[in-house]
Formats: structure tokens, sequence, C-alpha cells
């Protein structure tokens, strides 16, 4: 990464999911962690209902909470930028963990940097597969159970389950244009549009 760089390619896929659920999308490398949080939940559907890191290494990422018991405090996502993880760390790999008991293991590839290019229009989303697990599922393990149940009539939890999750869950279809939507809809909030002059 140089002086020069204005945007990344990442590649953010759902650890330990089956079937893959793997969203693509470029961010302009000066995005603040609580705002590349929030386009991944954007990006993947969840609701933003639970506590979030971000980790490279030993260092941790977060909100901060006089209240944690966990033991550690992370470094403050409102104050740290996605560049200062690639500065300070090296790191090509970086996770984003949410929801800390389902613990949803999210890995962040850094797969392509660009140079002076505009950040109008970032984030985008530029590929999707895969639907998002339901909030509160119970995690990796608890995502392949609530699939096992669903898929098969015979199943003792199955017409539970199918009630319990969204109807007529899929997990293979994924709704790419209200994704793309909500994704663009950040970029809006986030970079101004520029106001045309009126010349006399």
């Amino acid at each position: 990464m140089s002086l020069n760089t204005t945007a990344v390619r990442i590649k953010v896929t759902l650890k330990d999911v089956k079937p893959e659920v793997m969203r693509r999308l470029v961010v302009p490398v000066t995005l603040r962690l609580d705002r590349l949080h929030l386009t991944l939940q954007e990006a993947f559907g969840w609701t933003n209902s639970h506590l979030f890191e971000f980790f490279a290494g030993e260092v941790r990422w977060g909100i901060p909470d006089p209240h944690n018991d966990y033991g550690h405090q992370p470094m403050d996502a409102r104050q740290a930028r996605l560049c200062d993880i690639v500065r300070e760390t090296g790191a090509k790999t970086i996770h984003y963990l949410y929801d800390f008991g389902d613990s949803w293991d999210h890995v962040i590839k850094l797969e392509k940097w660009f140079e002076n290019t505009t950040t109008e229009g970032l984030p985008f989303l530029l590929e999707a597969a895969g639907r998002c697990p339901p909030e509160d599922v119970g995690g990796a393990p608890g995502y392949a159970e609530y699939l096992a149940a669903i898929s098969d009539p015979g199943h003792p939890e199955h017409e539970q389950m199918r009630l319990w999750g969204p109807e007529r869950f899929d997990p293979n279809v994924v709704d790419r244009k209200a994704l793309e939507a909500a994704v663009n809809a950040l970029s809006d909030t986030w970079i101004p549009r520029r106001r045309a002059t009126r010349t006399k």
C-alpha cells in the first residue's frame, strides 16, 4: 500500500459456514472501522443487533465499554481506519467478529489496491454468494443444525425451526439488489454529493 492508495477490494467470507457466504466489495482505505462494520452488516444482511470487533494478530478494535467483563478493552474502532490496521500490523487478512455469543468470524482478505481513484460511490458491493444465516441461530454449528432441520420434514425439530426462521429460507438464494442498495445508501450518507453551483 502506497501513499497514493485510495481504495481496496476485499473478499469477506463467513468462516466455517456451508454453503459459502461471501461478499466482495470495494471500500476506501480511509474508511473508519465503525463504518466498515456497518458496511459489512448491510452487505451480509445482518441486523446490527450485537457487539463486534476487528482483529489482526493480537490487536483488536471495537467500541470500548467501561463495563466490559471480557478481560480486554479493544482500541476504539471510531478512531481507526482500515489503512491504519495495514500500516500498524502489516496484515493482508483481517478478522471481523460479530455477535460474541454466536461468534460469526468474517475473514477479510485484502485482494487488490487501487491508486489515485475516486472514492465517490464507495463502499460498493461487487459480488454476493450465499444467504446470511438468521440472527441468534447459534453460530456456525447452530446454523448447520438449523439447515439440517428445515431441509428434512422428518427431522424432529423441522416444524419448530421452519417457523422460527425466515419463511422459505434458502441458503443459496441471496437478494443481491437489496444488499447493493443497502451498501449504496451508506455511500450517500457518508460522502456528501457536490452541489451544483448556479452561474448567472
